[in-house]
């Protein structure tokens, strides 16, 4: 399973103040150093963490498989066709939320994500599409000529712990509902230290994306104590 690491609230951090620290691209390098399998970056409309030259420098700088997680907007789609990142995922995306507050209703999409996967998957791009652990999402997603999907954790994460068994049972059939569809199943949202191990026990889900949490322990234990101890937990629940 590959641990991508989400460094956008990095970014997040160096804007409450102005000014060039801490830098985004200096943490995806650290990242990588501490046995990240790839870095994560969202670049939002508002630019209210990532900035465009963020993502450009990481992309022509640092060594890693870049998730590039984007709204599907001719804007997005364009900067992503020139940069060419090796993976990009297809968000919900509203100026008012704190964070994404759900999967894309890839049911009720109009006919831009369509064409937005035709293009970005032409260029060979891995398309994957944020949704919900629903069959039907799934299937549309299939449908559409993604190559991935993102199962969004949220809700299991954000859950108490004598409900997260049966949601992660959720996940699971999710996974394995998308594997027989021919998608590609990763995960992410909200996970930590006590939520990762049974979705990382989920044998179909081959990729996990973390941000938040990771950067919001690195100011306790660093950053790369906390990309291995995360990588450790990974690699016992896949055990």
């Amino acid at each position: 399973m590959r641990l991508s690491v989400n460094v956008d609230h990095v970014a997040t951090l160096r804007n409450a103040r102005g000014g060039v620290f801490p830098c985004p691209v200096e943490a995806a390098r650290v990242a990588m150093a501490a046995g990240a399998d790839g870095v994560t970056m969202h670049l939002r409309e508002d630019r209210r963490h990532i900035r465009d030259r963020d993502l450009e420098r990481v992309a022509a700088e640092v060594d890693t498989r870049l998730n590039f997680e984007m709204a599907a907007t001719e804007e997005m789609v364009a900067l992503c066709e020139r940069l060419r990142p090796p993976a990009c995922c297809i968000v919900p995306e509203k100026r008012e939320e704190l964070t994404t507050e759900g999967g894309l209703d890839v049911l009720r999409a109009g006919p831009y994500l369509a064409e937005s996967i035709r293009r970005l998957a032409g260029l060979g791009i891995e398309v994957s599409l944020f949704v919900e652990p629903d069959a039907a999402q799934i299937a549309r997603t299939a449908e559409l000529g993604a190559q991935a999907i993102e199962l969004h954790t949220g809700t299991y994460a954000e859950a108490s712990a004598e409900a997260r068994p049966a949601l992660a049972a959720k996940h699971a059939e999710a996974a394995r509902l998308a594997r027989s569809l021919g998608l590609q199943v990763h995960a992410g949202h909200g996970l930590s230290y006590e939520t990762i191990a049974p979705i990382a026990a989920i044998p179909e889900i081959s990729e996990v994306s973390i941000g938040h949490f990771l950067i919001s322990t690195s100011v306790f234990e660093g950053l790369p104590v906390a990309i291995k101890r995360m990588k450790g937990l990974i690699a016992a629940a896949r055990g």
